[in-house]
This record gives structure tokens, C-alpha cells and sequence, in this order.
């Protein structure tokens, strides 16, 4: 909100208020003598005295929610109808601040353009929660203290009750998510590490795995079910039988000098390793820095990591490696995109 601005004199007697205007709104009443402007017909005049009931209602208007006035920038605030659509997950009263409000680039840094409507465009809006939120277990234990200088924010994303969202399953999980909310549903398809492909249209229509050793087969199993919480049910199927190799061998390679938003870097092993590319941002001189979040073992609370430094929670992209706080670095022919 804008900061309101001290007149060095009062108006003069009988002046018209001048409308200090955000869009749609009237405007303010003046303190001192000024006449009902046109756009607010029902404020009663002064008569050229100060009113102290005019600054008790100006500041009152201030407090309005973010309905009525614009939120300042990065505040938790509630979330928007576009916004309960576009990640499907929050609850009705969820309290957010999108990623790209709360997090600037580096000084001398923008953000770069991304197509509307991608992966990388929805990232930018991924609900954070309020600043403070430590990072906690699927069973609800404390993983990550808020004050970890290794913790940029966390998602206001559910991690489910069981032991299933990791770090691989948190890329996937987004991705999914994504394609549900952009009416891609027909393309919601994983593989499981044995190279097997769980296809939601297939899911939703009552065909449920067996899986014997390496071996998978689909069977009619259930009635179709389309809805939301069939979705979830069926990525928790992926999340048990997929994992870092499962996205290791997809065939999407972009070069570093491609990286964009909806990225990701994965080592695959037992354990291994992914993190996704939030968010990419560049200076005049072509260098670029990255936002980079992760889920790990246990399943717990996907969250935007911080590199630290002169870039704050942006990571350099300069180097033959990315390094993350918690994995060995990311050489780029690790880089993957689905």
C-alpha cells in the first residue's frame, strides 16, 4: 500500500479533495475544508476545522483487506478464487504469498520471460507459507528449524500421512498438479522405476497395478472415479514405485545454456537426489541464478532452498556444478525436463 504523503499546507477553504486513487477505489477525504468530490457524493463536508474523525476513517480504510485495497507486496494474505483453481490442493481459507512476490531477485537481476500458461509461469505463483514456517515431517516432527540459513521459505503444499513425498515424488507431485489445473489431464503419466508407465486417464477409469517383483500389469479393479480425491490416490501409487531413476531417464536434456523454470536436476540412486528450478533470473552480463526447492527423506514439507551469499536464496548458474545444501553438486548433464 502506498505510503500516504504529508501535505506541507492545508488546502485552502472550499478546495475540491484530490483523489489519492488505487484502481476502482474512491477517494480519500481530506482532514482539512474541502467540498464533496464527484466521486464520493455522500462524504459530508468540513467546515474548516481539522476533523479528527476524517484520519480515524482514512486509516480505517487502510486496514480494509486486500478486497478492497492492494495487499502489500510478499504478505501472507487470503488466497484468490484464480488462485483455490490453479493449485487445487489449498484449502477454501489458505493463507499464501505467492513465490514471486515473496522472493526479489538479486540486485541487477530480472526475472526471465516464460511462456503463459507453462509449468515455469505456474511455479512463479506456488503458495509459500507465512515467513517464519519451519519445515515438518509427513508425521508432523521438525526437519528444518525456520531460522536454517539453508531455508529460503515453505510450500503450502500437503505432504500426505505416509512416508511418500520425497524429493523425486515433490517434482512429480508439482508437475501433476500443474497439468490437473491446466485441463491437461489426459497427459498425467509417470513411470515406475521398473520403466512401467501409471497413466491417470487409465487410473480414472477403474484400472488399478499389480506389481509382482519387476513386474507390472493393469487390471479393471474399481469403478471409474475422476475425481480429486482419486487423483491423489493414484499419485501416491507413482510416488510408491517411482523415484529418482524414474526421472533420470526422461529424455528431455535441455543444455545450461536452456535452463528455465520447471527444470530440475536429479542424480538417480538409492538414495538420490532431485531438485526443481523454481525460478531463473539474469543480469545485463548474461549471468544467471536460479531458485531451486526440494522435498527429501523423510517425506516432509516441500521448500525453497537459499544458496546464501551475495545472491541471498538465488543459486549461481555459472559453474560446472549447481550446489545444493544437501546433496553432492549437480553436474548439468544431470538437467532434466519432463
Amino acid at each position: 500500500m502506498r505510503e500516504l504523503q504529508a501535505r506541507e499546507k492545508p488546502p485552502t477553504r472550499g478546495a475540491t479533495c484530490r483523489a489519492a486513487l488505487t484502481p476502482g477505489d474512491g477517494c480519500f477525504v481530506s482532514a482539512f475544508d474541502c467540498s464533496p468530490c464527484s466521486s464520493s457524493p455522500s462524504w459530508p463536508a468540513t467546515e474548516g476545522r481539522f476533523r479528527p474523525w476524517a484520519w480515524t476513517l482514512l486509516w480505517a480504510l487502510c486496514l480494509l483487506p486486500a478486497s478492497g485495497w492492494a495487499a502489500e507486496e510478499g504478505q501472507p494474505r487470503p488466497a484468490t478464487r484464480e488462485e483455490l483453481t490453479r493449485y487445487a490442493w489449498l484449502p477454501a481459507q489458505a493463507v499464501v504469498r505467492p513465490l514471486e512476490a515473496a522472493v526479489a531477485p538479486p540486485e541487477g537481476y530480472t526475472r526471465v520471460p516464460v511462456v503463459k500458461g507453462s509449468f515455469g509461469a505456474w511455479l512463479r505463483g506456488l503458495p509459500l507459507r507465512p515467513d517464519g514456517t519451519p519445515v515438518l515431517s509427513h508425521q508432523g516432527g521438525r526437519i528444518l528449524a525456520s531460522e536454517d540459513a539453508r531455508l529460503a521459505a515453505v510450500a503450502e503444499l500437503d505432504v500426505g500421512t505416509a512416508n511418500l513425498q520425497q524429493c523425486a515424488d515433490s517434482v512429480i507431485r508439482l508437475h501433476a498438479e500443474w497439468l490437473w489445473a491446466s485441463g491437461k489431464r489426459e497427459r498425467l503419466a509417470y513411470r515406475f522405476t521398473s520403466g512401467h508407465l501409471a497413466e491417470w486417464p487409465r487410473y480414472a477409469e477403474g484400472d488399478r497395478a499389480r506389481v509382482s517383483g519387476s513386474k507390472v500389469s493393469w487390471v479393471r479393479g474399481a469403478a471409474p472415479d475422476a475425481s480429486r480425491a482419486s487423483f491423489r490416490a493414484w499419485l501416491d501409487l507413482v510416488f510408491t514405485y517411482a523415484g529418482t531413476h524414474s526421472l533420470e531417464s526422461l529424455k528431455g536434456r535441455p543444455s545450461r545454456e536452456d535452463v528455465r523454470p520447471g527444470d530440475f536436476f536429479v542424480l538417480g540412486g538409492s538414495p538420490g537426489h532431485a531438485v526443481l528450478v523454481l525460478d531463473v533470473a539474469a543480469n545485463a552480463a548474461g549471468k544467471r541464478v536460479a531458485l531451486l526447492g526440494q522435498g527429501f527423506m523423510p517425506a516432509q514439507d516441500f521448500h525453497v532452498l537459499s544458496a546464501g551469499g551475495d545472491t541471498g536464496p538465488w543459486f549461481p548458474l555459472e559453474g560446472e556444478d549447481v550446489v545444493t545444501p544437501f546433496w553432492k553438486p549437480f553436474p548439468w548433464s544431470s538437467l532434466r525436463r519432463f
